[in-house]
């Protein structure tokens, strides 16, 4: 009897049925499907970087402007130790900015491997440091001063590339974004200074200058923690809105990134100080063996650096966060039991 189309014999029956291989998937699908639906990438990074690059060349001319107008020696050393901050700050962030971009273009030919980005990152950064270097070795005095900022500069927009490089890119963005405001407004708000020195009290009596100067401080590191905080969020909620309409399935930044993105800029000048001590260090003590007075004013300026990135770390925080918990509505199991209340009072 011969076999009917769809009948099987018994070996046919007796043996295992083997599962189809499984489909193989690309490794950029993977990270597509770990991200949400999209690779993660900071919007708007090339324009940050632009804005971050330009900052430290205006930082590094203004500190160029204030060293060579002054004679050689002791006042010279006495303003460098005064603009290392403004300068390792900027480096800091630019580092960071343009690390950012340059990890942007890894996201958009598929490469999401955290371990390349930080090297890509942090490479970057090292980049920006050693252009920055070359720079002030060209244009500053060629002495002990020059190099110590060079080389200061340098380690700082290292470090700033390798912080980008290590978390997500979106909080990353926010951070660099608020930061980047923050240090334009304490340069800005430098002019309002002398008025609110009368406006608090400020007299012939040391006590009373010694008073307004820490309330202009403290006012104005509250609004720059303020400016901070609204400035991460809104770019985080402005890179939520780009992601969605460019994938619906892209993920969100959760109330944590909110969190350490408002926190982001006091963090960096907290950590600008820490790189200013360390490798700024030959040249604060320098300044501070000039005399006495300049002893003072160099640990008075280190505190309140200090007191700055506090503020701002605390105040940034808090005013993302708030921010973020105002965008918050109900949620379906909210609205349904308020509904049956709202049923139940009308029955009554």
């Amino acid at each position: 009897m011969s076999n009917q189309p769809g009948s099987s014999t018994a070996e046919e029956r007796d043996q295992p049925v083997q599962p189809d291989p499984p489909a193989e998937r690309e490794p950029a699908a993977e990270s597509l499907q770990a991200t949400g639906g999209t690779i993660d990438r900071a919007p708007g990074a090339a324009v940050l970087a632009l804005l971050a690059v330009g900052w430290l060349a205006a930082m590094l001319w203004s500190t160029r402007a204030a060293i060579t107008s002054a004679q050689a020696g002791v006042t010279a050393i006495s303003l460098s130790a005064f603009a290392l901050p403004g300068v390792i700050s900027a480096a800091l962030v630019a580092g960071a900015a343009v690390a950012l971009a340059v990890t942007n273009l890894l996201a958009r030919r598929g490469v999401d491997r955290a371990t390349l980005r930080f090297v890509v990152a942090t490479g970057a950064g090292l980049l920006v440091g050693l252009a920055a270097a070359v720079v002030i070795n060209l244009t500053y005095f060629d002495n002990a001063t020059t190099n110590v900022i060079a080389g200061t500069a340098a380690a700082a927009a290292t470090i700033g590339g390798a912080v980008a490089g290590a978390g997500n890119a979106r909080v990353a963005g926010a951070v660099v974004a608020a930061a980047l405001g923050a240090l334009v407004f304490v340069v800005a708000f430098s002019r309002a200074r002398d008025p609110l020195f009368d406006l608090f009290g400020a007299g012939d009596t040391q006590e009373s200058l010694v008073t307004a100067a820490k309330w202009v401080s403290r006012t104005e590191s509250l609004l720059a923690g303020l400016l901070a905080g609204l400035l991460a969020f809104a770019y985080l909620t402005w890179a939520r809105r780009r992601a969605r309409r460019s994938d619906p399935a892209a993920g969100d930044v959760r109330w944590p990134g909110y969190l350490l993105a408002g926190a982001g800029p006091g963090l960096l000048l907290l950590l600008a100080e820490v790189v200013i001590r360390i490798g700024g260090r030959s040249l604060l003590d320098l300044a501070g063996a000039l005399s006495e007075a300049d002893s003072v004013a160099q640990t008075s300026l280190g505190t309140s650096r200090i007191d700055n990135g506090i503020w701002v770390l605390f105040v940034g925080a808090l005013t993302a966060l708030i921010a973020f918990g105002r965008t918050l509505g109900p949620t379906p199991d909210d609205e349904d039991d308020e509904a049956e209340a709202v049923e139940a009072s009308a029955d009554r």
